[in-house]
C-alpha cells in the first residue's frame, strides 16, 4: 500500500487526514502547530518531522499560500515522490515551482479544492487537477476518495487559474446572499423567512445551503476563513490587473473582507462577510 504524507494540518489538512486515515491509509504529517500534530495522532496518523514526511510515496501540501509552498519545496531533500498542492496559489508561479521541485526529484501536481473543509471531510468537493497527466491518473483512486469529482485541466498553473475564477463567482455569491439578507432584515423581514423564500426563488444557489443558516444564526465557526478568501481575491485582482481587466465587484468584495479583517474578524468563516455589510451606512 502506498505511503502518504501531508504538510499543513489546519482545516483542509485535517479533513484530508480524516479521509485518508478513515480509508485505512498510512499517513504521516507535519505542522508547526503542536495542537495540530496532536490532533493527527488522535486521528490515527503519525505526527513526525518533515524529513519523514518526505519519505512518503505521495505528499499533500495544505499550506496557506504560494510563499509557504515555495519554502516547503526549497527545503525539501532530494527524493522521488509526488507532491500534490491542494492550496490556492499564484498560478503564474506554479511552473517555476514545478521546475524547482523536479530538480529535487519531486513531481509537482496541483489540485486546488473547490469546496469547504466540511465538504471535504465528506468527500463532497471538486479537485481542479493540473500537471503531468500520467501522474495525475496514478492519483485517481485517492482523488476519488477525497472528492466527488476531479477534472484534469491541463498544464501546471491551470488548476489555480480555474480555481481563482471559480472562487470569484463563489465569493460574490456569498456577498450577494449576505447583502440580500441584511437588506431583507432592514425592511423588517425575519432572516430565516427570507432564506426560505430565497431558496425557493430564481435567485437560488448552493451558497444558500452552505452559508445561509450560518448567516441567519450569526454562527461563523470557520469552515473557510475570511483571511484565506481575502488572500485568494488578492490573487484574483493581481491576475486581472496583469490581464488589463477590471473587476468592479471583486474590488467591492475585497473592501468588505479588508474591513472584516481590520475588525478582528479574519479568522471567522467566509459567511461573516455579512458583518461588514451590516455595518455599512447609506451612501
Amino acid at each position: 500500500m502506498s505511503r502518504f504524507g501531508i504538510f499543513g494540518l489546519g482545516l483542509i489538512g485535517s479533513a484530508v487526514a480524516e479521509r485518508l486515515i478513515g480509508a485505512g491509509h498510512d499517513l504521516r504529517g507535519f505542522d508547526p502547530d503542536p495542537a495540530n500534530m496532536t490532533r493527527l495522532d488522535r486521528l490515527g496518523g503519525n505526527a513526525c518531522d518533515a524529513a519523514k514526511v518526505w519519505q512518503s510515496d505521495y505528499v499533500f501540501s495544505c499550506v496557506f499560500d504560494t510563499d509557504q509552498l515555495s519554502a516547503l519545496i526549497e527545503r525539501a531533500p532530494e527524493c522521488r515522490t509526488v507532491l500534490v498542492s491542494l492550496s490556492t496559489c499564484d498560478p503564474d508561479r506554479m511552473q517555476a515551482l514545478a521546475e524547482t521541485a523536479a530538480a529535487r526529484g519531486i513531481t509537482l501536481i496541483e489540485a486546488p479544492i473547490s469546496g469547504s473543509s466540511r465538504a471535504l471531510a465528506k468527500g463532497d468537493v471538486l479537485l481542479l487537477v493540473a500537471g503531468n497527466l500520467r501522474v495525475a491518473q496514478e492519483l485517481a483512486p485517492v482523488f476519488d476518495l477525497l472528492s466527488r469529482q476531479h477534472l484534469h485541466v491541463g498544464a501546471i498553473g491551470n488548476g489555480n487559474r480555474a480555481k481563482l475564477a471559480i472562487n470569484l463567482v463563489l465569493g460574490l455569491n456569498r456577498a450577494a446572499l449576505a447583502e440580500g439578507m441584511v437588506f431583507a432584515e432592514a425592511m423588517g423581514l425575519a432572516p430565516d423567512d427570507f432564506l426560505t423564500m430565497a431558496r425557493a426563488s430564481a435567485a437560488y444557489s448552493a451558497v444558500m445551503d452552505a452559508k445561509g443558516q450560518m448567516m441567519v444564526d450569526r454562527d461563523f465557526a470557520a469552515q473557510g476563513r475570511i483571511v484565506q478568501s481575502a488572500k485568494d481575491f488578492d490573487l484574483i485582482r493581481a491576475g486581472a490587473v496583469a490581464a488589463g481587466q477590471g473587476l468592479p465587484f471583486t474590488e467591492t468584495y475585497l473592501e468588505m473582507m479588508r474591513d472584516a479583517i481590520a475588525q478582528g474578524e479574519g479568522d471567522l468563516d467566509n459567511a461573516a462577510v455579512l458583518l461588514p455589510i451590516a455595518r455599512s451606512l447609506p451612501r
